[in-house]
């Protein structure tokens, strides 16, 4: 007997689409499974043989360039700010600005958009062949964007999806939960009134994030019911979700980090340098980069490695990665945050190791090969960065040295934004960000008011 027959003519008409519609699933799932498999088989392939021609994608790049350009690789480059130094060193860029003399460069968290730089992206693609992709900051938080970016060239480290796994706020101090690892108590809010709620859950002090951000940047500290709305207001104008966050008062801290997914090493633990108004930073949060490696007890710097090495074995990460941390007044480190990508202690984790952090990265990526980290640290390292104390034209910059992110003379950056960076060596940690700092002073001087 036909199993359609005993059913009515509705019921009968319902299951024969319900048949039609899984029949048409199971062919897109298997068209998408056949399309991932074929990525992952292109990967496989560059293992298999040498990369010369390298891809820099994200907001900063200038830094992982010149590391890329130095391990011998030709680099391309797609980024927000055009910089001369970044010029130099690559074989074409395409930048969302496009620096003039007598033009402003804009306002990063107004102009930054990851589409564009996939567009731009996307056009040079067309143009050139490349082998590969190496991520800095500004896309870990738009999969999307990332997804189609990998549809165009392998990403070298991190694939699209676990990514997206190690961003994702809620799943993320989830696992951390689960691995009984410390962090400051979180939530995820979609609204006012949930974020109201889950902070007087969490207790004042709070701090409240936007869900997606760059740089530290809309961060703010609440300690009361009266300070929240406001600070709501500031924060959710970035993103409609905001993170609710136990305040962790300490130092900042990260770990740099390389991995075969099996295996990992610690490069260096570093210090992280926020809200220093005397560099023109206007964000209480706001990221003025770092200090490598971080000037502490053994204790703690063995336990923030400890703990970055967990959690970036648990996930499965490759190749480079960071692990942001604050370590607590009473020297417990507290788990932030993981970049799975590269980082903005780059260039200074290469001088203090005197190793290129790039070739370390496509060694491990092709052939899982962890490098040799030396026992001992040649100098301590500080990177700046300049943040403009006002509207200002800037000089040529050329002639100083240790200055990165070289902006075209003549441009104009707008109050709070970067204007370079600026790395130092010393003997110590102190001797190094005093002398960074006295290049930044002497830059300022020669900011013109507009």
């Amino acid at each position: 007997m036909n199993r359609l027959s005993s059913l009515s003519p509705s019921a009968s008409r319902a299951l024969k689409l319900y048949e039609s519609r899984l029949t048409g699933f199971c062919v897109v799932l298997g068209f998408i499974l056949k399309e991932r498999k074929s990525k992952w088989l292109c990967l496989a392939q560059l293992r298999e043989s040498r990369i010369h021609d390298l891809l820099v994608i994200g907001v900063d790049v200038a830094s992982l360039a010149a590391s890329a350009r130095r391990a011998g690789y030709k680099v391309y480059a797609v980024d927000y700010f055009g910089d001369q130094d970044l010029r130099r060193v690559c074989e074409e860029t395409l930048s969302i600005v496009e620096q003039r003399e007598g033009r402003s460069c804009g306002r990063l968290s107004l102009d930054f958009n990851p589409d564009a730089l996939l567009q731009l992206a996307r056009s040079l693609l067309k143009k050139r062949s490349i082998d590969a992709a190496l991520l800095s900051s500004g896309l870990e938080d738009f999969p999307n964007i990332l997804f189609k970016l990998f549809d165009l060239v392998p990403i070298l480290g991190n694939p699209p999806e676990l990514i997206q796994r190690v961003r994702d706020k809620e799943e993320f101090f989830h696992q951390l939960k689960r691995l009984g690892i410390q962090h400051p108590e979180t939530a995820v809010a979609e609204d006012f009134k949930e974020a109201r709620r889950k902070s007087k859950e969490i207790g004042y002090p709070v701090v409240v994030k936007p869900i997606r951000s760059f740089a530290g940047a809309g961060i703010r500290k609440v300690k009361n019911l009266r300070e929240f709305e406001r600070a709501f207001k500031e924060v959710s104008l970035l993103n409609e979700a905001v993170l609710v966050q136990e305040y962790i008062s300490g130092m900042a801290a990260s770990a740099s980090l390389i991995s075969s997914g099996q295996k990992v090493s610690t490069l260096t633990v570093n210090e992280q340098l926020i809200g220093i108004r005397a560099i023109g930073q206007q964000e209480p949060f706001g990221y003025c980069w770092n200090v490598v490696p971080l000037s502490a007890a053994k204790t703690v710097v063995d336990e923030c490695r400890s703990i970055a090495e967990k959690i970036v074995l648990h996930f499965g990460l490759i190749g480079s990665n960071g692990v942001d941390l604050v370590v607590s007044e009473d020297g417990r480190p507290n788990v932030i945050e993981v970049n799975p990508r590269f980082q903005g202690t780059l260039e200074c984790v290469e001088r203090v190791l005197r190793m290129n952090v790039v070739d370390a990265h496509v060694k491990v990526c092709t052939q899982a090969t962890l490098p040799t980290i030396p026992d001992e640290i040649s100098c301590y390292c500080t990177r700046l960065i300049l943040f403009a104390p006002q509207r200002s034209t800037v000089p040529d910059l050329n002639g100083f040295e240790g200055v990165r992110d070289l902006p075209l003379p003549g441009v104009i950056v707008e109050k709070g934004e970067p204007v370079c960076s600026i790395i130092a060596e010393g003997a110590s940690r102190d001797s190094s960000f005093k002398e960074a700092n006295k290049i930044v002073k002497s830059i300022v001087k020669l900011l013109q008011p507009r």
